[in-house]
């Protein structure tokens, strides 16, 4: 489901003014089956190793509910169909979003658990995609513009996983997964891990103003609120025990709805821009926002020479924007 609502967030983001609601769920269901094929190859990989922890052996096939046979056709049917939904309802580029991270989340993300603590940056990864479906799946294009939400699924996403790493040490460790807290006996360097990633998420709120997302009011709430989790990264490095870690897990759960939802409340539209991109999106699948940019500054020369003094790209060359360096597994 949550894979599901940043889908759902980046279509909205991505549609201005008008959002076509039959696109919004057939950019959802085709997600859903996307994320769930995904899921089930995910459990029928890992099943033995689900079996060997608390949290995840009563899950069904495991606990023999279902059996293997039954999960591999579902996963493979519900894939295709998923797969092929976006691909004829939406368009081919958000059909193949899904499709890449169906795999990358299947056969390089599941395997690489039992093998190097990397996995919870590709997850990070696999995790960023659906908004950037959902706005390619509105605009039929990926703007540098539809990079904001991914941005935060990605940054997010390290707290997050760190502090439930933190919390099933044990549990994982039975399972034989990898996990960056495993080679931490201490926490500190998990700690800092998170706080780094929390940190990064302060910025992202200024972008969406800059870029023209949102409105100012966005800019503060979303300050404010990438400051409030990373107060609680703070207090787990400063005293690292599975109480701070809940309490900073809990925070990064409620961090993503009020960020997708200060998002959308705050969203700003540009008509000129919605409309060219309307009529190029069935003929012509770009990948920047250049000629619309031409076109605007022909009708606003003000708002170009605003742009041409700071321009986005600036900010996304300087800053480690999206992805990040893997953290060094060492098995002492």
């Amino acid at each position: 489901m949550l894979v599901v609502a940043t889908s759902g967030a980046g279509y909205v983001l991505g549609s201005g003014s008008t959002v076509d609601l039959a696109g919004l769920c057939y950019t959802c269901a085709g997600t859903m089956m996307v994320a769930a094929s995904a899921n089930t190859l995910n459990q029928v990989f890992e099943v033995k190793n689900d079996a060997l922890m608390n949290r995840t052996r009563r899950r069904p096939l495991p606990s023999g509910r279902l059996t293997i046979p039954h999960a591999v056709t579902w996963a493979s049917s519900v894939g295709l169909a998923g797969t092929a939904l976006l691909a004829s309802k939406a368009n081919l580029l958000a059909a193949g979003l899904g499709a890449s991270n169906l795999f990358l989340y299947a056969f390089v993300y599941t395997p690489l658990k039992q093998i190097h603590p990397v996995n919870t940056w590709v997850g990070a990864v696999v995790g960023a995609i659906p908004p950037l479906l959902g706005w390619a799946a509105a605009s039929g294009q990926i703007s540098l513009n539809g990079w904001i939400l991914p941005a935060a699924l990605y940054f997010w996403q390290i707290p997050h996983f760190m502090a439930l790493a933190y919390l099933c040490r044990e549990d994982y460790a039975a399972g034989g997964f990898k996990m960056f807290s495993l080679a931490d006996p201490s926490g500190r360097r998990t700690a800092l891990v998170a706080l780094r990633n929390c940190i990064y998420l302060i910025p992202l709120g200024y972008l969406a103003y800059d870029w023209g997302i949102t409105s100012g009011w966005f800019c503060l709430e979303s300050t404010l609120l990438a400051l409030a989790i990373s107060g609680t990264s703070v207090s787990f490095l400063m005293n690292r025990n599975k109480e701070t870690a809940r309490r900073m897990f809990h925070a990064s759960l409620l961090y993503l709805p009020v960020f997708m939802s200060g998002l959308m409340f705050h969203r700003v539209y540009n008509d000129d821009h919605q409309s060219l991109v309307a009529e190029n999106t069935k003929d012509n699948m770009v990948t920047s926002q250049t000629t619309t940019t031409h076109e605007q500054g022909i009708r606003n020369p003000e708002k170009i020479r605003r742009n041409h003094s700071r321009p986005p790209v600036a900010y996304a060359s300087v800053a480690p924007f999206p992805f990040l360096p893997a953290p060094i597994y060492a098995s002492s």
